[in-house]
């Protein structure tokens, strides 16, 4: 299944950058996280808890970053198990453009799932993929955000 798109995020791209490496901020922005662990510079290893249509699962998984080019580009590369309800695991090419006062992040991901998760059909798997992607760009979009100077409230 091919998943792809694009957010704008209003912060310089060395600042999103630091932050696609940063265990706190990806913790944070993970729809369903409950731990992730930074196993080296460029792994990490995670349980999630989500669910797709009818099954709930706790997935676990590592996520390796590889073909890094510093402020542009990497490649994001995981796999994850959640017992009986199956099992995914993908690739996706990650681009940073300075567009205005922010940067455009792009992604381009390829994602295969088995057991439980691919008999519910890809119209399901893709929806609720999107919908899971929504989610961590908002929470990744938040945890960027300059915060303001504190006021009454």
């Amino acid at each position: 299944m091919k998943l792809e798109g694009e957010q704008y995020l209003n912060a310089d791209p060395m600042t999103v950058w630091a932050a696609l490496f940063d265990r706190e901020v990806l913790a944070a922005a993970i729809p369903g996280c409950e731990s992730l662990e930074q196993t080296s510079d460029t792994e990490f290893a995670a349980v999630v808890k989500l669910k797709v249509g009818p099954v709930s699962a706790r997935f676990k998984g590592d996520v390796v970053l590889s073909d890094i080019v510093p402020g542009q580009s990497c490649t994001l590369s995981g796999k994850g198990t959640g017992g009986i309800a199956g099992f995914a695991k993908g690739a996706a090419q990650v681009t940073l453009t300075p567009e205005g006062a922010g940067v455009r992040l792009r992604y381009d991901a390829d994602v295969a799932v088995g057991g439980k998760l691919a008999s519910l059909g890809s119209r399901l798997i893709k929806s609720t993929a999107q919908k899971l992607t929504d989610a961590f760009f908002a929470n990744f979009s938040e945890n960027l955000a300059v915060p303001e100077a504190a006021g009454p409230a």
